[in-house]
Formats: structure tokens, C-alpha cells, sequence
């Protein structure tokens, strides 16, 4: 699943392509919007909230979570897709682009006063207008006993960070993911670590948290199992971690600087 700077810089291709501008085509290929025509609305904007996006269109709102498969792309005006027209689920044009959603995990049309109902339930955003880190250190330790690798990916408590994130907070931060979140000694620091993290990943798609461009050279724990730590040379250990079976995923951690 995209990461929240990932999903910011979606949003920023679309609003420089669509903002202000009529649409002349809208093509919802979601049965529950077949019938809704939205061509010769001007967009206002289009914003990032965490890993959801919304399309000011008129008076509604277009949202779309891209989930695992999901992606949105940009074209010139009759220029050939480079996914399956079947994968299809949102095409909009103006005179210059078309932008279809291609997989999107999640699909609505609601009024613009009614978003909150679709992004309401979010934490304070690491990359928006609203990033609040007290609140969003108040929410991590609403459950106390709760996995600090758990609670950062729980996009309620604050939206934005996914896996890849989530390991290399807790590296720079020497933090352990499977450590409860009430043992956690500095909150504070910890999300001021992510949200400069994700600020910094801003403006290039790779993932970069070590400073070196390098490919190989970009993490400091994550996807390097197996590998010495760049730190100790301890060797990199890949765990599981989730709130049961089905919703376990990856952790990377080094045993001598993470405890």
C-alpha cells in the first residue's frame, strides 16, 4: 500500500493538472455511480488526507483510496494507457489531460460537506495543514499496551505512515516495534522523526531515509534481512507483526540497536 508522501504527490499531479479547469468527460465505472455524470464541473482541487484522496468536483467530492493495486495516471489527451482499460474505474478529462484510476481500492461520490463521513475517523495528517504531533501523541497513547509498530500504522491515531516507514522510525528511534507503546520512552521525538521522514521523501518517489540516494543504500532496516545493521553490523532480523494472522506484515529489526 502506497505511502502517505507517495499518495501526497499523486494528489499534487492531479491538482496541477485539474485544478481550476472544466471537466469534459467523467467516467465512474463503479455500478453505484454508472449513471453519474459530473463533465462541466470545475475542479476546485485536489488534496492528500493521509493515504486518501479527494477530488473537489463542484459541489461533491470525489474519493478514492488506492489501497494495494490502486494507482492514478496521467495522460495527454488521446495518449495510449499503459494498463488494461479493464483495470478502469475513474476516467476524467479536461481539454489538455485525462487522469484515469486504474484498481482503485475504494471509489465515492458524497458532497463536499460530507467528507468527514469518508476521512473523519483520521488521525492528524503528517503532511497536512492540520499535522497536530501532541494530538497525534495523545492518540499513541490511548492504548498503552498496544505494539508501537501497531499503533503507527493505525491511521487513526495519525494518517500517513505505512510499513516501510514504520520500520525506519523505530530504527532511528532504537525502538523495538514489538514494544508496547507505554514503554516507549520519547513519543514526541518519535512522530517528529516520521513526519520529517515523510517531508523529506516529498519530492522523488524512492524512499529514502538514510540520506544516500544509492540504490541498496536507502533504508536503514527496511526490506535488509539478512544484513548487517549500517550502524553495528549486526545482522538485519525480519519478523511479523499484526493485531492477528490475516493482518500480520513485515518488520525489520536489528537486535543490538533496537530493544
Amino acid at each position: 500500500m502506497p505511502e502517505g508522501d507517495a499518495v501526497w504527490r499523486t494528489a499534487k499531479r492531479l491538482n496541477d493538472a485539474f485544478a481550476d479547469t472544466a471537466l469534459t468527460e467523467c467516467d465512474l465505472r463503479v455500478p453505484r455511480y454508472a449513471t453519474l455524470d459530473l463533465s462541466g464541473e470545475t475542479v476546485s482541487e485536489v488534496v492528500s488526507r493521509g493515504k486518501h484522496l479527494l477530488m473537489r468536483i463542484g459541489i461533491n467530492t470525489l474519493h478514492s483510496h488506492l489501497k494495494m493495486e490502486g494507482a492514478w495516471q496521467i495522460y495527454a489527451r488521446g495518449s495510449r494507457w499503459r494498463r488494461p482499460w479493464h483495470q478502469a474505474r475513474a476516467v476524467l478529462s479536461n481539454e489538455r489531460w485525462q487522469a484515469v484510476g486504474f484498481s482503485l481500492g475504494a471509489l465515492d461520490v458524497v458532497p463536499i460537506e460530507q467528507e468527514r463521513s469518508l476521512v473523519g475517523h483520521l488521525g492528524p495528517d503528517l503532511l497536512g495543514a492540520d499535522w497536530d504531533p501532541d494530538r497525534a501523541v495523545t492518540n499513541l497513547r490511548a492504548d498503552p499496551g498496544r505494539a508501537i509498530g501497531l499503533a503507527l500504522l493505525d491511521q487513526t491515531n495519525l494518517a500517513g505512515i505505512g510499513n516501510i516507514y514504520r520500520s525506519e522510525v523505530c530504527f532511528v528511534r532504537g525502538v523495538d516495534p514489538r514494544r508496547a507503546t507505554g514503554a516507549v520512552a520519547d513519543l514526541g521525538r518519535l512522530v517528529e522523526v516520521a513526519s520529517t521522514m515523510l517531508r523529506a521523501n516529498l519530492d522523488h518517489a524512492a524512499i529514502v531515509t538514510t540520506g544516500n540516494l544509492r540504490r541498496g543504500q536507502q533504508t536503514w532496516a527496511y526490506g535488509r534481512a539478512g544484513e548487517p545493521c549500517r550502524r553495528c553490523r549486526t545482522t538485519i532480523v525480519r519478523d511479523y507483526l499484526g493485531d492477528g494472522p490475516d493482518t500480520e506484515r513485515s518488520i525489520y529489526v536489528c537486535p543490538s540497536c533496537q530493544t
